[in-house]
């Protein structure tokens, strides 16, 4: 079991970021986020998740049209902001990522089974965000994940040939305490969990 130091920085006191030092985000920092988050399980290894890293202010100008009004300061001044996206044909790498049953390929090939393989892809693109942020926190940055933006244009603007779709986007660097917001509620085991 990790100890109460990780689990403070992994859930009790990290926090989500609103505002950012100028500490910069590195390139060695983005690759080992992300050699962290791959490690993380998706159903028959299949590594849906795509990630666009903006971080110049040229790139980050091509998202502002999508982002809502009150995203947009926040997104313009962070180090990086990614974008979390999945490869909706991710089942043509399963043969190289599921080596051990070259048959997986085919439960997803045809347009009989996109309706699966989009699901697919974006649950498993979806947990692979998740270990994003987790990853993020593991190695000392802040997050600041949101969904205020139009996926339509994100869409259109940075995956013009519609294999990779966006799911959300998050916000990295060294975050400024003082545009934390008060931690909200949270519920109790009881209000939300069953064993039976």
């Amino acid at each position: 079991m990790i100890d109460d130091k990780a689990l403070d920085a992994l859930f009790r006191n990290a926090r989500t970021a609103n505002g950012f030092t100028g500490t910069p985000v590195t390139d060695a920092q983005l690759r080992q986020l992300v050699d962290l988050m791959k490690m993380g399980p998706t159903s028959s290894n299949s590594q849906p998740a795509r990630f666009v890293f903006l971080r110049s202010a040229q790139a980050k100008e091509r998202l502002r049209p999508a982002l809502s009004t009150g995203n947009l300061e926040k997104t313009l001044n962070a180090p990086v902001c990614a974008i979390i996206a999945f490869d909706t044909l991710f089942h043509e790498h399963l043969p190289r990522m599921f080596p051990h049953n070259q048959a997986a390929k085919s439960w997803f090939d045809g347009d009989e089974k996109k309706a699966a393989r989009e699901t697919a892809a974006f649950r498993n693109g979806t947990l692979q965000g998740g270990y994003f942020i987790f990853a993020a926190r593991a190695i000392g940055l802040d997050c600041g994940p949101m969904s205020g933006f139009d996926n339509a244009k994100v869409d259109a603007e940075f995956f013009p040939d519609g294999r990779f779709r966006s799911n959300f986007l998050c916000n990295l660097g060294v975050g400024d305490p003082s545009k934390v917001f008060a931690r909200s509620p949270r519920f109790e085991f009881d209000e939300i969990c069953q064993v039976l």
